[in-house]
């Protein structure tokens, strides 16, 4: 299951380097993510596009990831973002909680949530 962790955090820190061909390349067929608030997405650059009004960029602290084997991999990993709003203002500390599926090794599926929403409702 390390191998799965480790495509996992190879993955995650392209698409914060903005590496999106590096990214791309650890995706399997189908592949498919939900972030809070969108419907299914199937690109990376669906999910630049459905971010860029929400912020400038986001950074991910970990706490820890979680691997269960099977035909289908699961790995969870969870912490907390920081970032920048559109207007520039800092924000840190918002919980987080990313599941990935991976077949043969590549990245099937992602479901994000997060307390973003809740942040911005109370600034």
């Amino acid at each position: 299951m390390a191998n799965s962790v480790e495509v996992v955090q190879a993955y995650l820190a392209a698409m914060e380097a903005r590496e999106l061909d590096k990214a791309k390349s650890m995706l399997g067929d189908g592949f498919q993510m939900v972030f809070p608030g969108t419907g299914v997405m199937n690109s990376l650059e669906q999910l630049i596009e459905w971010a860029g009004p929400r912020y400038r960029f986001v950074r991910k602290s970990y706490d820890g990831f979680d691997a269960m084997p099977g035909t289908v991999a699961v790995v969870y990993c969870y912490g907390t973002l920081a970032g920048e709003w559109p207007d520039g203002t800092a924000f840190s500390g918002i919980r987080f909680i990313d599941r990935f599926e991976l077949r043969e090794g590549r990245i099937t599926r992602q479901d994000v949530w997060n307390d973003i929403a809740e942040t911005q409702a109370g600034t």
